[in-house]
């Protein structure tokens, strides 16, 4: 895990969502030194960041921000991706197949759920 590349795309992160390191520190409920030390590479992420990050952000994947796998955001058509003789090759991230949904589980935070049938 390289912490200069996940500084890096800690700031395409905010470059992509338009926001200033103080309104993104806000945002996750870290301090707003903590992502400029970030940001400088004075610092590195810990675990807390990462997990405020990924769960205020859902589109960031955790494999992405800490290796540079996947995608960001999550779901693009296609990616780059770099195999281990660095050899960059376009495939696509998901097959598009048709798939019908067949029930749809919704879960609150206080334990209950509600549950959902499509009508055919």
């Amino acid at each position: 895990m390289d912490t200069d590349k996940i500084s890096l795309r800690i700031a395409q992160i905010l470059k992509h969502y338009e926001l200033s390191a103080s309104s993104f520190a806000d945002s996750i409920q870290v301090q707003r030194s903590s992502i400029s030390h970030l940001l400088k590479g004075r610092n590195k992420p810990s675990l807390e960041f990462v997990t405020k990050l990924v769960h205020a952000y859902p589109e960031v994947d955790l494999y992405w921000l800490l290796y540079g796998e996947g995608d960001f955001p999550k779901g693009m058509a296609t990616h780059v991706s770099i195999n281990k003789k660095q050899k960059i090759q376009n495939k696509p991230a998901i097959e598009t197949t048709e798939k019908k949904v067949e029930k749809v589980i919704v879960f609150y935070e206080d334990g209950t759920f509600s549950s959902y049938t499509p009508e055919a």
